[in-house]
């Protein structure tokens, strides 16, 4: 468990509850589990795809997919969005 987890007793790896999930859904939430609030707090859900992937531009390969370890597929763009969205709404739920 990450130290996320640990300070909230929320496993963001594992949400939402009841999905199915492959080996890159967990590495992908456990990916943003790791990101501080603050960085998360920078997140413009309007921003272009371009502008998402410059945001965390260490991480996505020039084909605009993002390279995750021991991942069984790619990632893209669409994706990261999504489940970034998503993991900002679990995360910060209860500190609105």
């Amino acid at each position: 468990m990450n130290d996320q987890a640990n300070n909230t007793g929320i496993n963001y790896e594992r949400l939402p509850e009841g999905m199915a999930m492959d080996e890159t859904d967990i590495n992908l939430r456990s990916f943003f589990s790791r990101k501080s609030d603050e960085e998360l707090a920078e997140y413009d859900p309007t921003w272009t795809d371009e502008e998402l992937m410059a945001w965390d531009s260490e991480n996505f390969r020039d084909d605009g997919t993002l390279f995750l370890i021991c991942s069984e597929r790619e990632i893209e763009v669409e994706e990261y969005r999504r489940v970034l969205e998503e993991h900002i709404r679990f995360r910060f739920a209860n500190k609105k």
